[in-house]
């Protein structure tokens, strides 16, 4: 994970000046049945067959299910927007006609986060076995209908669907993105619209990275100047800001509503300067350290033999474990260059047993395999190779590995040397890098069975606006979400920037400020 320095708006839109500037959008056209990002594992096109949506047609929802009523809601809400149609949500197990959101008749090999999707001229079904895989389909129909049904102002029609048959589920569990707000911080409202922006690709988890040098970014009622000092800087001087707990508990809500699950990090023993500048006692020596706001790596830590240290981690993780429903907690783990080995190894092992104190599994970094993992404990590789030893003796030992290979999956890499953003010390990467490996085949020695799926972080150094975040996580998220979702047999370069390239007309009614990268034939006007 090394760093060397360096809500969906949906209307048509240029930017100027970083703002989004409203657009006339055009009139709705038909997509392609086999457009969508991630590929699922079947789709069979109708051929002569389309549903359109009318002034009549009905939103159906699972009779009893107010989960499935809820996604029916999400699902009709922006549609209402857009056609102008009423679009009412009724609870109905049997429709025969409409849009029907269906928790039975599903095949039992698409498990919870899979779907079937059926199109035919008189209605469109979605059937789950899971609320999590009903989810998933209205992703895939959202991409189904034209790109106009995502704008904010009224559009004309029609509004037609492809027909034909979908099987779908996902090759990984873990399909995740990761957000920095310590480096720069970001509100909840921004939080919020990159859960929107990265829901629609199918990804299942965003991993906060709420602490480091720079900045502290939740509130701990145990250790209050954490945010409320450590919290007030960031990189270059620019503004700091934290989440209260209410903040935290709402953007946990926001995504467990759109099946995203958040994976809160607290960095550890490492880039931790922001809390030694908030408690002199935390530090060895006792005495409190400036607040930083640079980018350097690798200089503070922990003080590894004081016992503070370990009620600190304590009462900090009890806190965040009581806010966080998900099964993980992130404790970081990387770059501790102060930190001895056997200090290091001291540490990571005294601190996994008060993550699943709290019911919790420990993610960490893979430098975390240089301790003792436990059996519960996550590795997220970040590496530039395609081996690391340690990492492969651990999936050896059962310990499953989340890949996140920085010259692959890290956002935060610029995608030529002429883009100002972002950083080079793990290469460039374009599409088709992002794209061009395999998650289950990559780091030798952790075969397919061992990795637990993929994560494509964004590290913050040079991003500061939702603008920023846009441009450096598309086109190339939907490239990291297709290999955590989609079976490796489909994997094809080619065909994979054709339906890359449809998704940019959609980014465009939406204000998602995408890299427009010339490795993608973009459709005129996106």
């Amino acid at each position: 994970m090394a760093r060397l320095t360096a809500p969906l708006c949906v209307l048509a839109s240029v930017v100027i000046m970083g703002i989004v500037q409203p657009q006339p959008a055009a009139a709705a056209t038909a997509v392609t049945f086999g457009s969508v990002v991630p590929a699922p594992v079947s789709s069979t096109p109708s051929a002569g067959v389309t549903y359109s949506l009318t002034s009549a047609t009905t939103v159906y929802t699972e009779a009893g299910s107010s989960a499935a009523a809820a996604i029916g809601s999400l699902l009709a809400a922006p549609l209402r927007t857009a056609t102008g149609y009423a679009l009412p949500v009724v609870a109905n197990s049997a429709p025969t006609d409409g849009v029907a959101l269906l928790l039975n008749g599903a095949p039992a090999q698409v498990g919870t986060q899979g779907y079937q999707l059926d199109v035919t001229s008189s209605a469109i079904t979605i059937r789950a076995n899971a609320p999590a895989g009903l989810f998933a389909g209205v992703q895939t129909l959202r991409q189904l209908l034209p790109v106009t049904a995502d704008a904010t102002t009224l559009q004309t029609g029609p509004w037609p669907v492809p027909g034909g048959h979908i099987v779908d589920y996902p090759r990984f569990a873990y399909r995740g993105a990761m957000l920095d707000v310590a480096r720069h911080f970001f509100s909840v409202a921004q939080v919020e619209r990159y859960i929107d922006q990265i829901a629609l690709y199918k990804v299942n988890y965003l991993h906060l990275h709420l602490s480091d040098d720079q900045g502290w970014r939740i509130a701990i009622n145990s250790w209050p100047n954490l945010a409320t000092y450590g919290g007030g800087t960031a990189v270059g001087g620019d503004p700091g800001g934290y989440y209260t707990q209410a903040d935290y508990s709402a953007i946990v809500a926001y995504a467990a509503a759109r099946y995203v699950t958040i994976v809160p990090e607290i960095d550890m023993p490492g880039h931790t300067n922001a809390a030694l500048a908030s408690y002199a006692q935390l530090n060895c020596n006792g005495v409190a350290p400036n607040r930083y706001t640079g980018t350097n790596v690798g200089f503070s830590s922990l003080c590894v033999p004081l016992e503070l240290t370990y009620t600190f981690v304590n009462q900090v993780l009890g806190e965040i474990a009581a806010l966080t429903p998900g099964p993980y907690l992130h404790i970081g783990g990387d770059e501790a260059s102060s930190t001895t080995a056997a200090d290091y190894a001291t540490f990571i092992n005294r601190v996994q047993p008060l993550v699943t104190a709290y019911g919790k599994a420990a993610m960490g970094w893979h430098d975390v395999v240089h301790a003792t993992p436990l059996p519960s404990t996550v590795a997220q590789f970040w590496g530039t190779t395609t081996s690391d030893s340690a990492v492969a003796a651990a999936a050896a030992n059962g310990t499953k590995v989340v890949m996140s290979p920085a010259n692959r999956a890290y956002l935060d890499m610029k995608y030529s040397r002429k883009i100002k953003l972002g950083q080079t010390w793990a290469g460039l990467i374009d599409v088709d890098t992002a794209y061009s490996w395999d998650p289950g085949n990559y780091l030798a020695g952790v075969g397919e069975s061992a990795v637990l799926g993929v994560e494509a972080p964004l590290w913050t150094e040079t991003l500061r606006t939702s603008a920023d975040i846009e441009y450096m996580a598309f086109p190339r998220l939907p490239a990291i979400a297709e290999l955590g979702w989609s079976p490796y047999a489909t994997h094809n370069l080619t065909a994979f920037k054709t339906r890359l390239g449809a998704q940019g007309p959609r980014w465009h009614v939406m204000g998602v400020n995408y890299y427009h990268s010339t490795q993608v034939t973009w459709p005129t006007g996106s």
